[in-house]
């Protein structure tokens, strides 16, 4: 295997120092960087130049047709048998590499993927919106394959796919978000098998705020139902859930202003689970609190989100493409 690392940025120069510092301190060196900036208006070849001398790095620059295609871009041009896709907010941890490679020599996979988690130096919000994203309570471990009973997916802040398994399925979609899981779920179809590697683990920075993380859920609730309409063998009922909830913060509110106290109590006590089993994890009252306010605002924009799409998409029969233009990009 030849690792060729490939990431898409955006506008977002001092994330590619961040993480081209990283890749310059893994303990496995035997690997290329394909940086390719996808129509930034603030670009980052300046910052690639400066490590010109410390990896083998190449940087392209193009029309701005979205992370997808700007990775299927970078792969077609790199020279390695196996691309490890990032994303700019990324950091990783020195031994990445290492044990990728020595997962894939043990256990050889067409793709795998990796979880995410948020180092110390993080703010304390990006540390509630990291247990909001991978929380056992709130995902259902999809993001982490030993919390979850189902196949896990490679999302693309952190996956790896095999030259020939990109050549066979033609990689990512035009769709974002989304187009992660449409990939991983065309290449099962494909008969190309998938691991989880427990220490290939990121540090996943999500330079974010409260509006723009709703945004973000909104996004991904809208695009789950698209995706449950092109690959309906793989729907689930775990993807209502957040709809479900939304439905009983309407529904206990009602109750409420009839004087019925009982679906608030029930919904009082899912915020306590969350808030207790955070501050385990984070050892902060502050974060823990953050954290119920993440749940929330994720579960209510991706429910949201959810069933906006479906009532367009699954009762009304529209298209996709026609009823949300702004998820698909044009090549």
């Amino acid at each position: 295997m030849k690792f060729s690392v490939v990431v898409p940025v955006y506008n977002r120069p001092e994330e590619i120092r961040e993480l081209l510092d990283s890749l310059c301190q893994q303990s496995f060196k035997y690997f290329e960087v394909v940086i390719v900036e996808d129509g930034s208006t603030v670009r980052s070849d300046t910052v690639v130049a400066g490590f010109q001398s410390k990896l083998h790095i190449h940087y392209f620059y193009k029309k701005n047709t979205g992370p997808g295609d700007s990775r299927n871009f970078g792969m077609t041009r790199a020279s390695g048998n196996y691309f490890i896709i990032l994303d700019s907010d990324c950091v990783l941890p020195s031994h990445y590499l290492e044990e990728v490679h020595e997962a894939l020599n043990r256990q050889y996979t067409d793709f795998f993927g990796g979880s995410d988690t948020a180092d110390e130096r993080f703010t304390d919000l990006q540390k509630a919106i990291n247990y909001a994203m991978t929380s056992f309570f709130t995902t259902g471990g999809i993001r982490n394959s030993e919390n979850s009973s189902r196949k896990f997916q490679p999302r693309s802040f952190n996956m790896g796919i095999s030259k020939k398994a990109f050549e066979a399925t033609g990689g990512f979609g035009n769709i974002h978000p989304g187009e992660d899981p449409d990939l991983t779920l065309r290449l099962w179809k494909a008969g190309y098998e998938s691991q989880f590697i427990k220490n290939a683990f990121v540090y996943h920075k999500r330079r974010i705020s409260w509006p723009k993380f709703y945004k973000q859920v909104y996004k991904f609730g809208v695009v789950r139902s698209i995706l449950n309409l092109w690959h309906p063998e793989k729907t689930s009922l775990v993807y209502w859930f957040p709809s479900l909830y939304l439905l009983g913060v309407a529904a206990s509110t009602l109750l409420l202003l009839l004087g019925n106290q009982f679906l608030l109590g029930l919904m009082g006590i899912y915020n306590l689970i969350m808030f207790f089993d955070s501050m385990f994890k984070t050892h902060s009252v502050k974060i823990a609190l953050q954290s119920v306010i993440a749940v929330n605002i994720q579960f209510i924009g991706y429910g949201y989100g959810f069933l906006k799409s479906f009532f367009y998409i699954h009762l009304l029969k529209r298209k996709p493409e026609i009823q949300f233009p702004d998820f698909f990009f044009k090549k």
